[in-house]
């Protein structure tokens, strides 16, 4: 069974989705749908709402949330790293096709970021283009902006 939990926040509402006792989806704005969902407070989701509050209310810096995402060997291996990044930094995604072992896979790289269904917890924000522009990010530049100046208010 999914559980929901919907928050809001500066950004809009975050829409927490759990399966199985993991963290399975974070989407931003719109309403979640998906089939046989219930909206319930789980511990878990009550616990990821208190994390990303505390995030947004500039007191939490890392995330501490059983995850679970459905992707390739190589999608894995990039959330992995992006959850390595460290609070208010950034890497660009040719250091991170590096950092996995696949320097040409740039674009690759890209498309795991597009596929986070987890944003904020695996914070794929935090990934900028080489030249050091904000670049490619699903929820939109404006949100990418934001999450970096919050960070880079409290680091």
């Amino acid at each position: 069974m999914k559980y929901l939990k919907s928050i809001k926040t500066k950004i809009g509402n975050i829409h927490i989705v759990e399966e199985d006792g993991y963290i399975i989806k974070v989407a931003i704005g719109e309403e979640e749908q998906i089939s046989n969902i219930e909206e319930k407070e789980t511990i878990l989701l009550k616990e990821a709402t208190k994390q990303i509050e505390e995030y947004f209310s500039l007191k939490r810096k890392k995330f501490n949330l059983p995850l679970k995402q459905e992707g390739t060997e190589f999608m894995q291996r990039v959330w992995k790293v992006l959850q390595e990044i460290p609070y208010g930094e950034t890497r660009s995604y040719k250091q991170i096709a590096k950092q996995i072992g696949n320097p040409k896979a740039v674009r690759a790289v890209g498309m795991a970021n597009n596929r986070n269904k987890i944003p904020i917890i695996v914070p794929c924000h935090r990934v900028i283009g080489s030249n050091g522009k904000l670049v490619g990010y699903a929820l939109g530049l404006d949100i990418k902006k934001y999450l970096l100046d919050l960070e880079n208010q409290n680091k």
